[in-house]
């Protein structure tokens, strides 16, 4: 028989209440504290922080704080990945990011989803992948929803949703997120 946190991890519905999975969030709770609140600069301490925090990542990781997960353990990143202000990740699965990719202040993405049927969200959660490919950036306040791939070299606008994949070499804006044009087109340099 799976563990909740079994089950979490592979998408299926589990219990969000285990006790596991409680306490592996106030562990990163704990650790976000002390990132956002007794830290709050980037410094040597800081990066230990962030490295056992997000442990999936390289040194090359830079997080502005203020900055909230739910486990940290489920964020899979390249090199030079940046997060600006008050982003939010909620990796209840896998959040794989690629390298150089930028996220604006308020950006948000959501793994965690939750049934339709109400008596079922009652107790159970679930959860779906999300990625986001090489040399991205993802503007201020957009919101990247659960089971979404950003393909490589894109650029989401500002405030957009992104509620379905996107392609690689595109521009994408709006609620929700619709591509608009390629990008990268040989000979261009916007």
């Amino acid at each position: 028989m799976k563990t909740e946190k079994e089950k979490m991890l592979s998408g299926e519905p589990y219990l969000a209440s285990d006790e596991v999975l409680v306490s592996e969030r106030l562990k990163a709770k704990r650790l976000l504290h002390q990132l956002n609140v007794t830290e709050y600069v980037v410094s040597g301490n800081a990066r230990s922080i962030i490295a056992e925090l997000i442990p999936y990542a390289p040194a090359s990781l830079y997080i502005e704080p203020p900055f909230h997960c739910d486990y940290g353990y489920n964020i899979v990143c390249g090199e030079n990945v940046y997060f600006n202000v008050n982003c939010v990740v909620l990796d209840v699965m896998k959040v794989t990011i690629g390298s150089r990719v930028l996220f604006a202040p308020g950006v948000q993405i959501y793994t965690a989803t939750h049934p339709l049927n109400y008596e079922t969200r009652r107790t159970v959660e679930n959860a779906k992948p999300v990625t986001i490919g090489d040399d991205c950036w993802i503007g201020g306040g957009a919101i990247i929803c659960p089971g979404v791939t950003i393909g490589n070299r894109c650029v989401i606008g500002a405030g957009s949703v992104v509620t379905k994949d996107i392609p690689d070499d595109t521009l994408a804006v709006g609620n929700p997120a619709k591509v608009v044009r390629k990008l990268n087109i040989e000979g261009s340099h916007e």
